[in-house]
């Protein structure tokens, strides 16, 4: 093929709108199915169930190419390992143009969410991620939709951090496990074909919603409190009044 007609095909790919979807793990297979690769199980459910193209190498990912309902997708996993991730991800943003604030979701682990729970968000912290924590540096900005998928907090505080994050998970966790991958895997469908609010609408955890409706009960409870004790007091300032 002549070098002006592939010229011409590659500025094609990159001016057609892509949404990148990045699972963080780490490569080799003595990581696969721990808990610091969800990312990745994420992206190889993805790829099943879309029937995406690939896996190609780019650069320091490898990557699949194809659609999720009529929007094009590039999913991708790192090769850099974890605590390099924002190598990877700045390379192919830079190279297809995207704006991470519209067109990026990256999806990791998180032990301070319970096993099995998601929490989805437009921006933030990197919450003491390390592979997010790098993606933010390259990037230069916190502005980008995130999937924590929960594996669930150390079993003793005295536990080794990256013992417990690179192990694996066993019998009824996994299980719980399996069943959260499925549930980020619709919800980045639902990103992608109906937007990021309907997904953090439909999938951040119930326990989460009920927890802000308890919240705003307690709030309510309290203020009604007050507005008692206020009126109790009133009361006694009154009868106190008619006493003198």
């Amino acid at each position: 093929m002549r070098p002006l007609l592939l010229y011409c095909q590659a500025a094609e790919e990159i001016m057609d709108s892509f949404f990148i979807i990045v699972g963080l793990g780490n490569p080799g297979r003595k990581y696969d199915g721990s808990r610091h690769n969800v990312g990745f199980d994420v992206i190889d459910e993805l790829v099943d169930r879309h029937h995406i193209g690939g896996p190609e190498r780019f650069g320091k990912s490898m990557i699949g190419k194809g659609r999720i309902g009529d929007r094009r997708v590039i999913l991708v996993k790192p090769m850099t390992y974890m605590n390099l991730s924002g190598e990877a991800v700045q390379e192919i943003v830079h190279y297809y143009r995207v704006d991470p604030a519209e067109d990026l979701v990256v999806i990791s682990d998180d032990i301070d969410l319970e096993a099995g729970k998601l929490r989805i968000r437009k921006k933030g912290s990197a919450g003491g991620h390390n592979g997010l924590k790098n993606i933010v540096q390259h990037l230069g900005t916190q502005d980008f939709t995130r999937i924590r998928v929960g594996v669930g907090a150390k079993p003793d505080p005295d536990y080794d951090l990256a013992d417990y994050v690179l192990g694996h998970f066993t019998g009824d966790e996994k299980k719980l496990m399996d069943e959260a991958v499925g549930k980020a895997a619709d919800a980045v469908a639902c990103m992608v074909t109906d937007g990021v609010d309907l997904a953090m609408n439909r999938y951040n955890t119930p326990r989460q919603k009920k927890k802000k409706k308890a919240a705003e009960k307690l709030e309510s409870a309290e203020k009604q409190e007050s507005a008692e004790k206020a009126d109790q007091n009133e009361g006694s300032q009154e009868t106190a009044a008619g006493a003198l």
